[in-house]
């Protein structure tokens, strides 16, 4: 049987007709061990549950497939991402023992690393932190400096693992970089999809940048394959989190 404490990721393919909601299919085997994926998608916008639970959200749903941009309800949290052609998802999953709060910032941090210290290798310095106006905004977003724009955002999925200790979860984490595109038109799908719900809120597209844009045109042609090989390589090597945290010191009496 497959270790669940691994020293490795399982990297498991995932075909883009599988959709936008592909990588929830690595719930099941993260039971039994570590496993990660690189996916794409085509074309759309991305939720969570509680924008499927505003009013007019089915009439928009509707009206946006009709004029070509489906919109999928996903189970993890966050805000309204856009998919398609030009964004490089990342997934990683595996079982825990103990409380999701115990592991959740762990969890983002180990992505976050990940990530960055792949784009260090391109001469891209990012961090994890919040950038706000942009879409999905939240602390574990990956941005590039001077100024600050996101080029990742993350999300999180928990589980209980039916059959097991009630302590047993399998963790999930995602992240959508913005590997080639125009910010302009990534933002304009979020608002429009804000703007037909009846929201105030909207997005700024200064507070986003695609990866290519910030390396020498000469460089742009091959930097998507170029990323998705120097990830494939470090998900290889990388080890996942330990599956149980460090016991908390008790207070002094």
């Amino acid at each position: 049987m497959p270790d669940p404490f691994s020293a490795v990721y399982r990297l498991l393919d995932v075909a883009p007709a599988a959709g936008p909601l592909a990588d929830e299919i690595l719930l099941s085997p993260a039971v039994r061990e570590p496993v990660a994926c690189l996916w794409t998608t085509s074309f759309g916008l991305v939720v969570p549950r509680t924008y499927a639970a505003r009013p007019g959200f089915a009439a928009a749903q509707a009206d946006f497939a009709a004029r070509g941009c489906p919109i999928h309800v996903r189970q993890s949290g966050g805000g309204v991402v856009p998919q398609g052609p030009g964004i490089l998802n990342l997934s990683l999953a595996q079982a825990f023992a103990g409380r999701p709060l115990d592991h959740s910032e762990a969890l983002y941090q180990h992505l976050c690393t990940l990530i960055s210290d792949t784009l260090t290798t391109f001469g891209i310095e990012t961090r994890a932190q919040a950038v706000e106006g942009s879409f999905c905004d939240g602390r574990y977003n990956l941005a590039v400096p001077s100024p600050t724009r996101k080029i990742a955002g993350t999300a999180q999925l928990w589980r209980r693992i039916p059959g097991h200790a009630p302590d047993r979860h399998v963790g999930l984490v995602h992240a959508l970089i913005l590997v080639q595109g125009d910010p302009v038109e990534l933002t304009a799908r979020a608002n429009a999809l804000e703007a037909a719900l009846g929201s105030a809120r909207r997005y700024d597209a200064d507070r986003t940048e695609t990866l290519d844009r910030l390396l020498p045109p000469a460089r742009r042609p091959g930097f998507p394959v170029a990323l998705e090989a120097r990830l494939h390589e470090t998900l290889r090597t990388r080890p996942p989190l330990p599956a149980t945290t460090p016991a908390r010191p008790r207070p002094e009496p």
